[in-house]
């Protein structure tokens, strides 16, 4: 057997290894519940996966340019339409798995609660010089939602210039952390998983589109385990997980 055939296997072997990857991208708020379950899945036989987590908008373009990702889990309908009109996501398999609640937070430590309603001072909570710590609202889904309650509330032309414009939920929490944003506006399962914050109010469900998780296997990923990993987290051990993680679970 000659060293170029057998040089021309092993580049096969390895091609067809990473082909078996199972790699994951999901919305940022989804970090840790996607960690415990990627644990159950290894627990249940399988390869660890790959997870990347980020903005909804950052994960949909990375895909759409080629990024290597077999699921994708956004966190509003809008990034995972995009991925479908472009044909880009596997026929039959998009599910909404998932709910959330926008609210605003502040310090543990401050020992704030208001009622989030049409005409509230918000600006006056943040101070002279304080801003408000939420995603982008030109592009993150966060701040997306963020957007349409304050605009809802009518609230958004004041508080549009005092905004801490982070590239996803996790950074503006963050920002609230830190004590380098006063208040920010996040998702009820960001507040839980910090010590360091509280939440302050919650906004409305009727001032913002319902706070979604789309998943879907990709049209370039889909291969036997990416469909078996989507129908793993809407099976009974992941979706305790999400429950346990402040997720409503819609399925």
């Amino acid at each position: 057997m000659s060293r170029f055939f057998l040089i021309i296997c092993f580049l096969l072997v390895s091609i067809t290894a990473r082909a078996q990857d199972l790699t994951v991208f999901a919305a940022a708020s989804l970090t840790d519940a996607m960690k415990d379950i990627a644990a159950q899945w290894v627990a249940a036989g399988h390869k660890e996966p790959r997870l990347s987590f980020g903005a909804s908008s950052t994960l949909a373009r990375q895909i759409e340019q080629g990024a290597p990702a077999n699921v994708f889990a956004s966190a509003d309908q809008k990034w995972m339409d995009y991925l479908a009109e472009k044909n880009l996501i596997a026929a039959g398999t998009r599910t909404n798995l998932l709910e959330n609640e926008l609210v605003l937070i502040a310090p543990a430590d401050r020992h704030l609660s208001v009622t989030i309603k049409p005409g509230m001072d918000l600006v006056a909570l943040l101070g002279s010089n304080g801003r408000i710590a939420t995603g982008d609202p030109a592009h993150v889904p966060v701040g997306l939602y963020a957007k349409q309650a304050l605009t809802r509330l009518g609230l958004w032309d004041k508080v549009e210039p005092r905004l801490a414009r982070a590239d996803d939920v996790r950074s503006a929490l963050l920002l609230v952390e830190r004590g380098e944003a006063p208040l920010g506006i996040v998702y009820a399962t960001d507040a839980k998983v910090s010590k360091a914050v509280a939440v302050a109010g919650v906004f409305p469900a009727d001032t913002h589109d319902p706070v979604t998780y789309p998943f879907a296997v990709t049209k370039a990923g889909d291969t036997p385990d990416a469909r078996a990993f989507l129908k793993f987290l809407s099976g009974p051990k992941a979706t305790a997980i999400f429950a346990d993680r402040g997720f409503k679970v819609m399925q």
